[in-house]
């Protein structure tokens, strides 16, 4: 039964990244997610059932519009494997329980926020708005009081506005686009204000061989650090790291 359970959500996850999909394409437009229906975007053929498959549809045409030739980026299956393989990661890791719940919210969360930040530059807020209300809903209806949640979503942003007015006023640019702030109490919620901070640290890790890649070979100084922020959280949620234990660990080692 649980590896019927496992194939059931990767199955759910991966026609949810198709959806996800559309998401990342028209929201940044600001464009209908219902009209008009999906369709070619070089010769506006409206797709067929046959078309619309997950992952298989793709394979199937060969990575081609059928009736113009035009190609279809490798983006469109890639989001929806990446989402059944992390829900079935998550399935994993949680088994059928609430907390897979937020696992899956905040898994959809992330593969959008990398399509959208990378290729636009944009972390939507109606994603992180509507991610950010049913996670604190879950969290109540687990059993967490008022008090920690409203220090969990409070402190992370206000520790990553302070980052960014003290970057600004050291580069005398705008350091850190405002999606990332807004990002930080999703962390919050998920893992608690003080693994948010973390969550930080380890972004930035993760960003800087990138950063200095695109620095140096593509003369590029600007790129995105919602996706490195979303992956650092992701990580450290899927492995459930106790950082309080290693500081005190370590704390007591150096005394």
């Amino acid at each position: 039964m649980e590896y019927l359970y496992g194939i059931i959500l990767f199955v759910f996850g991966v026609v949810l990244g198709s959806f996800y999909n559309v998401v990342c394409y028209r929201l940044p437009l600001k464009k209908s997610l219902i009209k008009p229906g999906s369709h070619c975007p070089k010769c506006k053929k409206p797709l067929s059932f046959w078309e619309l498959i997950p992952l298989f549809s793709y394979i199937f045409q060969r990575g081609k519009c059928k009736k113009c030739g035009a190609k279809i980026s490798a983006i469109y299956p890639l989001v929806e494997l990446s989402t059944g393989i992390l829900f079935l990661i998550s399935y994993l890791i949680f088994g059928l329980n609430l907390e897979l719940i937020i696992s899956l919210i905040f898994v959809s969360l992330v593969v959008i926020v990398f399509v959208t930040d990378i290729k636009e530059m944009i972390v939507l807020d109606e994603v992180i708005g509507i991610s950010l209300v049913f996670l604190v809903i879950i969290r109540l209806i687990i059993g967490y009081n008022w008090l920690d949640l409203t220090l969990d979503l409070i402190i992370p942003f206000l520790l990553m506005f302070l980052i960014k007015i003290f970057g600004d006023h050291c580069f005398k640019k705008e350091s850190m686009g405002g999606g990332d702030i807004k990002l930080m109490p999703v962390f919050g919620v998920l893992l608690g204000y003080k693994t948010a901070f973390i969550v930080i640290g380890f972004g930035a890790f993760l960003a800087f061989p990138i950063a200095l890649l695109f620095l140096f070979i593509k003369k590029q100084r600007i790129i995105p650090f919602g996706p490195f922020l979303s992956l650092a959280a992701l990580i450290l949620y899927f492995t459930q790291i106790d950082f309080e234990k290693i500081v005190t660990w370590l704390v007591m080692i150096g005394g």
